[in-house]
């Protein structure tokens, strides 16, 4: 089958299930991208400035201009939606594809988090139908367990907002581990000066303003600062945990056991339960279903459930990535977290 038929039923599918067609911009304001992406992304976009000085870009992601979308018309309910196009993003290699042509659905701002999951990759699932296969994989991971488990480490605040943050940039996160397990960002002379401020102000006035701060105030910001530096047993600990947890892998029916036995080992209060995973089973529609814990760490702004599912047949390679992202829309502007879920399909001729 030709793709561009494929894409073509695969779009029939889509709107069979319930999804609104909707029409995106190509061209979004260049400051929403960086603002939530940093300025190191520029140099992946196809930037520009309009007649009146503006910085404008090519949509470098499908899923990020229906989210600047959504922020733009204020919408205040949930919307099951569906599109397709092109998405412009310069890639590392020489080889990387600078045009990508995409389908997408999404659930936007509906609190059935668990429930939509699932829709999601039932929709991904029915879109296979249009395409002949002898297998594939379908990996789930979720984002949302790993910070689960970093709230319960005994680990300071800064390090477990440093380690979330950067848990998508794989390099950058493990080059923090070994920070953390050393203790190396911490500089003994600066901890010393430190309590001996401490030691002084808690002697003194308590009601007493600096800087239109009480003392009060400051002392309590000293007194997480002085107790964040651990010892490098604490951190080491800590490490162990993570590069532990980060090499779980199985069939998706073990994973709720295997992630429990593994909170018990280490002793830590926490219990997942089967619905964080959509799919229960190992195998549905002809593909091989698998748990990996490590899975969406280059997927920067998904915050729960992520998935991706690669199969091939004799003329076209498919494949689909998704996951929730809750935060995505706040991100770019909005006041508040908004329930988010979708899934982008990219179909390629052999």
């Amino acid at each position: 089958m030709k793709s561009k038929n494929l894409s073509e039923n695969i779009l029939k599918v889509i709107k069979s299930n319930g999804y609104k067609y909707i029409d995106l911009d190509t061209v979004i304001d260049t400051n929403l991208i960086l603002e939530r992406s940093g300025e190191s992304f520029k140099r992946f976009i196809f930037s520009f400035n309009d007649q009146l000085g503006n910085e404008l870009c090519l949509r470098p992601d499908l899923t990020i201009a229906s989210c600047v979308r959504y922020l733009n018309q204020n919408k205040k309910s949930s919307e099951k939606i569906f599109y397709s196009g092109q998405a412009f993003r310069k890639g590392l290699n020489k080889k990387d594809s600078v045009i990508r042509n995409q389908i997408g659905f999404e659930i936007l701002g509906s609190f059935t988090e668990k429930k939509d999951d699932k829709k999601i990759i039932e929709t991904s699932l029915k879109a296979l139908s249009k395409i002949k296969y002898k297998s594939g994989n379908l990996v789930i991971g979720n984002i949302e367990i790993f910070r689960l488990l970093l709230d319960k480490l005994d680990c300071p605040a800064r390090w477990k907002l440093r380690l979330q943050r950067h848990f998508w940039r794989e390099k950058y996160f493990n080059d923090l581990l070994k920070r953390l397990e050393t203790n190396s960002d911490i500089d003994p002379t600066i901890v010393e000066i430190d309590k001996k401020k401490y030691s002084r102000m808690i002697n003194g006035k308590q009601k007493k303003e600096v800087a239109g701060r009480s003392i009060e105030e400051i002392l309590l910001r000293f007194d997480s600062k002085i107790k964040d530096p651990r010892r490098t047993k604490k951190g080491s600990n800590v490490v162990k945990i993570l590069k532990e947890y980060l090499k779980i892998e199985c069939p998706i029916n073990q994973a709720s056991k295997k992630l429990n036995l593994f909170f018990k080992k280490n002793k830590i209060n926490l219990r997942v339960q089967d619905d964080y995973f959509p799919i229960t089973k190992n195998k549905i529609n002809k593909l091989n279903v698998r748990f990996n814990s490590s899975f969406g760490r280059h997927l920067e702004y998904y915050t729960g459930l992520v998935f991706k599912i690669d199969i091939k047949s004799k003329s076209e390679k498919l494949n689909i990535r998704g996951g929730r992202y809750d935060s995505l829309i706040k991100d770019l502007g909005f006041k508040k977290n908004i329930p988010a879920v979708g899934a982008a399909i990219n179909v390629e001729k052999i």
